[in-house]
């Protein structure tokens, strides 16, 4: 199940799809994500699919994961100050955790959060703090962020988590209702001015409001 060529197959899966950043794919094959599971589905946790953790979410399939995290490498500069909205398992949070300086991470289930508080604790990763609140206001009160990763689609890109961005800052979301896209916006420098690129299809549980406990 935890086995180095099971994992390595599923690092050779990622570069057949076009992942291609050494150290996104160095932290996805040292990563443990069977962790992240219930055990009933651990079996299945090096599977490139998206599986269920409860309360309607998914731990996003390894592709996205990585995807998303080399997008948000790739597109700025230094990202020493990362948002992510929609904590979740806790498995995406890991994996920017050991990429970046330090990372803020949102949930507005409480019980999610607590089983990935625990997660991130053994596996030793101090630079993370969490928040339970609803992640669709980000965290303006430790804001501004070099990057932002939204692992929930709402159907319009959030004006909050725009303000949030420091200059040059980057925000990878996905966006939409019944079709949506991963989308990559970029702060103009430390002005009011966002470049927006659609990037690739995705399937992402939406971004709901309210907190839950």
């Amino acid at each position: 199940m935890t086995s180095k060529r099971t994992r390595d197959r599923l690092i050779e899966r990622l570069i057949d799809q076009g992942v291609s950043n050494q150290a996104v794919l160095d932290v996805m094959v040292n990563t443990p994500r069977h962790i992240f599971l219930d055990e009933a589905l651990s079996h299945r946790a090096y599977e490139d699919t998206a599986l269920p953790i409860g309360h309607g979410q998914t731990l996003s399939q390894p592709y996205i994961v990585a995807r998303m995290t080399e997008v948000l490498l790739g597109a700025g500069g230094e990202m020493s100050r990362v948002l992510e909205v929609g904590t979740g398992s806790g498995y995406q949070t890991a994996i920017l955790a050991q990429l970046v300086k330090q990372v803020w991470s949102v949930e507005r289930i409480k019980p999610l959060q607590d089983k990935a508080r625990e997660r991130l604790r053994l596996l030793g990763l101090r630079n993370i703090q969490l928040k339970h609140a609803d992640g669709g206001f980000g965290w303006p009160e430790d804001a501004l962020f070099n990057g932002i990763l939204s692992a929930a689609a709402p159907r319009e890109i959030p004006k909050g988590l725009l303000k949030q961005l420091a200059p040059d800052g980057v925000l990878v979301i996905p966006v939409g209702a019944d079709t949506q896209y991963l989308t990559l916006v970029m702060r103009v420098g430390d002005s009011e001015e966002f470049k927006i690129q659609k990037l690739e299809p995705v399937k992402f549980v939406p971004l709901l409001s309210g907190v839950t406990r």
